[in-house]
């Protein structure tokens, strides 16, 4: 979910998803009986979900790409200020249900369901857009072309049968064939790979020979069939011989290029098992590549590092601050004898199906918590919002948005060309239709506002109506969850053994044909290539000097890239005075601009070890909010409170320690995560990503991935990313190592160079 600090539940919160076909799925990956048992401790709650009931990857329908544009012209523009409403037929009364907007592409029925119990509680539920699965390619002919049969009788046997019999062996055989063959269809589906095609890293790679075909298909098939069996069981290492125990022995060649591309990518083989790090240093003993200086430690960061071990280079990151995770942060909290875990950085894994940290959950051992559905809201008095109107205005809430995604695809031109912001066109349909003209239906109206600048780390004057959420057709399924203990859990297992060198503030990368200089706290460090991952705040802020600048293209990214901000409010208590039943509950207000002012608050009561309320702060609250003094948030937060669980004879006691966060101060942040900002596009995620000077800069970092912004598991994926883009580039130039200097040594607990020794880049992951 969101990288920088938060749950951030979808954007559109749709939660129906494809639970039917991922138990399928499930039900696959659980038949070996390799799997990594998972065991859950004692006492834990029912609603503990191991990993190993989570089956992992990554997006779904990758194989439609969002539209792309150029904006040259149009980021010169200033948006306007307002939107016309659609037009009405001679005083027509309009109404939300009217498809005044329609297109033929998009559907009307996304509508919410109102409870059936009109006396219970509102119960918000988190809502996705219904993911489209394109038809299962490649066919059972295919894959009876390329894998081995599971029972292959004697022909003779075949013969004996009777003609009946044997027909309906072939046809088991082929319903069985296509069953194994769309379920492993599914798995390639949600790490990002087309159904019938190859990707574009694919095709660099030049897995086949000939784009398109009989190899193409039979590719694909040998594909998903490793990816699969590597992901039924993630504790162990998958070996080429492993695979080839499976498929057809005419296949071996395109079972080497799918294995070579698979490992290389980080689609498999990748993580923290035993099984995992004794394979790694089998496979790649011996294997010596160029040098690289990592900046920053953070997600991408550490998992870039870790890949490119494993890939046989030598690695040093250069962190800033004192700690590893960056926008990933967890603080221990005690006091009175409590004591929790508090996540004030990135929190909540969004959709565990496909996520990496799922697969490292499964690999550590880790249980995770289900984040539950239910939402209770409640008045600025305390009182519970009435549930007919709350699932009214959230039902308009929704076709509002659908009207104003409908009017862009109709108008798809117009809107390339002249972007304006989604609060506008958003209010231009609120009058337009009489949305919300009373005060409790407004204030629930601004609730959900709120939620949506929550998601994109955004003001809604400020996010594109055109591209604002260009990534939502790949967000990951299944359940949003916590890790017990925070995150910091999953900091500490990638960091460890890892050459980070902190408090190096990072001033000026220096790059040309001979290499790159990283200067960074008196001292120099060379090296082949320099991955950046520093923020989209640093970046934007320009603390880091380039030498050559860098290429006009990125650098107008950047500045189109919108940057926002939340925080946060972490409260532990002597005791969890508002029970254990919810994991959320939202608060109105009055004041629109203050909307997004502690207007959602998560229980960490069940994984933090205390009782921990943490308070979100989104929007222009946000920002104000950084300038307000810890005592007054805390205090503000408690009457809230207070004005809740009062009236029903609940007493609200004084926390026993608080912590408010300033990310927007954050000097190694400058802001939480990206978003689409009026004028952006999708396509900006990509420039960012771009490698420059002739493959000696790199990039990563969740601003730098185009399907998976503003996530944890966007970072994470970037590093991977940028790990294969180092391979490729430093095969293509055929970079050995420099030989071992005193970087390496320090890596292994020798004395730190003084400030004018120059530092070559070279470490290894020390021994456990």
């Amino acid at each position: 979910m969101v990288l920088g600090l938060g749950g951030r539940g979808s954007k559109r919160h749709r939660w129906e998803g494809l639970v039917g076909i991922w138990r399928c799925e499930l039900a696959f990956l659980c038949r070996s009986s390799e799997t990594l048992p998972m065991e859950l401790p004692e006492n834990s709650p029912s609603n503990f979900a191991t990993g190993e009931s989570l089956p992992g990857n990554y997006q779904l329908g990758a194989s439609k790409k969002p539209p792309t544009e150029q904006k040259s012209s149009a980021s010169n523009q200033s948006p306007p200020d307002t939107v016309e409403p659609p037009a009405s037929d001679s005083q027509r009364e309009v109404s939300l249900d009217d498809d005044t907007t329609s297109d033929p592409a998009a559907g009307d029925d996304e509508g919410v369901k109102q409870s059936n119990d009109a006396a219970a509680p509102p119960a918000k539920k988190r809502r996705r857009r219904h993911k489209q699965y394109p038809e299962m390619i490649p066919s059972a002919l295919a894959g009876s072309r390329v894998l081995r049969p599971h029972a292959k009788p004697s022909l003779k046997a075949l013969q004996l049968s009777e003609g009946s019999a044997f027909s309906r062996i072939r046809r088991r055989r082929t319903v069985d064939m296509a069953k194994e063959l769309d379920i492993e269809a599914l798995i390639a589906i949600s790490v990002g790979f087309p159904v019938d095609s190859l990707t574009e890293e694919e095709i660099e790679a030049n897995v086949v020979s000939q784009i398109g075909g009989v190899d193409q298909a039979n590719y694909i098939v040998v594909r998903n069939h490793i990816l699969s069996s590597w992901r039924s069981n993630v504790s162990r290492w998958v070996t080429m011989e492993m695979a080839l125990g499976s498929i057809r022995n005419e296949h071996r060649q395109l079972v080497e290029s799918a294995y070579r591309f698979l490992i290389e990518h980080g689609y498999i083989n990748f993580g923290l098992a035993p099984g995992i790090i004794e394979g790694t240093k089998a496979f790649y003993s011996g294997v010596e590549r160029a040098n690289v200086v990592i900046v920053g430690a953070g997600l991408s960061g550490l998992v870039a590092a870790r890949q490119l071990v494993m890939l046989g280079f030598k690695v040093v990151i250069l962190e800033g601050r004192s700690r590893a995770g960056g926008r990933v942060k967890t603080i221990k909290m005690k006091g009175d004898g409590v004591v929790a875990a508090a996540d004030i950085g990135g929190s909540v894994l969004t959709g565990i199906n496909g996520n990496p940290f799922g697969v490292l959950a499964r690999q550590l051992g880790m249980p995770l918590h289900k984040v539950r559905d239910i939402c209770l809201l409640y008045l600025p008095d305390g009182r519970s919002v009435d549930s007919d109107v709350d699932s009214r205005v959230e039902a308009s809430f929704n076709k509002l948005l659908d009207k104003v995604c409908k009017l862009r695809h109709v108008m798809i031109e117009e809107v390339k060309s002249v972007d304006v912001s989604l609060g506008t066109a958003l209010e231009a349909f609120r009058q337009a239709y009489k949305v919300a003209e009373n005060s409790q239906e407004r204030m629930l109206l601004n609730w959900h506002l709120a939620n949506l600048e929550y998601a994109n780390a955004s003001l809604m004057d400020h996010l594109s109506m055109a591209y604002w959420d260009q990534d939502d057709p790949f967000e990951m399924g299944g359940d949003h969850c916590f890790i017990p203990g925070g995150n910091e859990r999953f900091v500490k297992a990638l960091s460890e053994g890892l050459p980070i060198f902190y408090d190096r503030t990072v001033e000026c990368i220096r790059y040309g044909d001979d290499g790159v200089v990283v200067y960074a706290g008196g001292q120099e460090f060379r090296g082949d290539m320099v991955l950046c991952t520093v923020s989209l705040g640093v970046l934007k802020k320009g603390s880091i000097k380039f030498v050559p600048e860098l290429p006009q293209r990125k650098k107008d990214a950047i500045e189109r890239l919108g940057f926002g901000l939340l925080n946060k409010v972490a409260l532990l208590f002597p005791y969890a005075f508002w029970g254990g039943e919810i994991d959320t509950f939202g608060h109105l207000t009055e004041d629109q601009s203050m909307r997004g002012e502690f207007f959602l608050f998560y229980s960490y009561s069940s994984v933090s070890g205390g009782p921990l309320l943490i308070a979100l702060v989104a929007g222009q609250a946000a920002i104000k909010f950084e300038t307000m003094s810890p005592l007054e948030s805390v205090n503000r937060v408690l009457d809230i409170l207070r004005n809740i669980y009062n009236p029903k004879g609940i007493e609200v006691p004084d926390p026993v320690q608080a912590i408010c966060t300033r990310w927007g101060e954050d000097r190694f942040a400058y802001g939480s995560y990206s978003y689409v900002s009026i004028g952006s596009s999708g396509d900006d995620y990509d420039i960012l990503a771009e490698s420059v000077g002739d493959g000696r800069v790199f990039f990563a970092g969740e601003a730098t991935n185009k399907l998976y912004p503003a996530t944890m598991h966007g970072a994470f994926l970037s590093g991977m990313r940028e790990a294969a883009n180092i391979l490729r580039v430093a095969k293509r130039k055929s970079m050995a190592p420099n030989p071992k200097t005193a970087a390496e040594e320090n890596a292994h607990g020798q004395q730190m160079p003084s400030k004018t020794q120059s530092v070559e880049a070279a470490g290894e992951i020390a021994a456990e």
